[in-house]
């Protein structure tokens, strides 16, 4: 039995665009990048805080970190570098905090876009399960599909490709850019998916980050909240639950092994 938590019961709608965000929504491409930022956030602020107690950075950082999670990573090392002037430090540019923490990551995760282009790896081994039938079916229902991370816009669009799943997302694919004031998940709502559909009732959003679930449900959609375990790959992840419904989910799902209920639930 696949997991499938009804919120609100009453989400039957006529749909007309789906948003939704990637990692950990529909790519484990990037799975386990809250660790190594956590690791990196606090080396910086234990250097320029050396007297204070480690635990207590880990914990702050930790708690902001996942709060942010689906925003932009230049608006988190905004905050690192706030963080560093408060404690009396010099702060470096938050584009070096950000340029350093995509080294990191990609030292650990470069392999596995690696092994997808050579057929070393398949699609499956890094896709939330189900997520191919599910954006299949949404297609087929007429629905225009668009895809919003805030990971930067090149890695998205290589790692959706190197999936298999970009020719899916006809309404475009969105991702961080350097001008990080010209893009955010609320702005592709705003300005590329409400004039092209009757009202935000219309807007179906899938996403395991509170940013997503909040920017679609602000202008009256309908939110499934992805609660992923991205080790596991099944079941939940209890802390995303949580979140997620604080968020204001309608839905919450572990993956979409249950999308036909999930699909006669949402489209009656």
């Amino acid at each position: 039995m696949h997991y499938i938590e009804w919120i609100n019961t009453n989400v039957c709608r006529d749909f007309q665009a789906a948003l939704f965000d990637f990692d950990g929504t529909i790519s484990l491409i990037r799975e386990d990048w809250q660790p190594i930022m956590y690791s990196y956030f606090t080396q910086v602020l234990a250097e320029s805080s050396p007297k204070e107690p480690l635990e207590r950075l880990e914990a702050q950082v930790k708690e902001y970190v996942d709060q942010s999670t689906g925003i932009q990573a230049i608006y988190q090392c905004f905050w690192l570098a706030e963080e560093v002037e408060r404690r009396g430090g010099k702060p470096k540019d938050p584009l070096f905090y950000k340029e350093e923490y995509n080294r990191r990551l990609l030292r650990r995760i470069s392999h596995r876009t690696q092994a997808l282009r050579s057929g070393e790896a398949r699609p499956e081994d890094y896709l939330v399960p189900g997520s191919v039938e599910l954006l299949e079916e949404l297609r087929r229902r007429g629905l225009t599909l668009y895809l919003a991370s805030g990971t930067d816009h090149k890695y998205v669009v290589e790692e959706a490709e190197a999936l298999g799943v970009s020719s899916f997302f006809s309404g475009g694919i969105y991702g961080a850019v350097e001008d990080y004031k010209n893009f955010s998940k609320e702005q592709v709502i705003r300005k590329l998916i409400l004039p092209k559909i009757p009202s935000g009732e219309s807007l179906l959003g899938f996403g395991d980050g509170f940013v997503e679930i909040e920017n679609v449900k602000s202008v009256g959609g309908i939110a499934v909240g992805v609660a992923s375990n991205e080790k596991a790959r099944q079941g939940i992840d209890a802390w995303k639950r949580e979140r997620l419904i604080k968020a204001g989910a309608d839905v919450i799902v572990g993956d979409y092994r249950a999308r036909k209920e999930l699909l006669e639930g949402l489209f009656g």
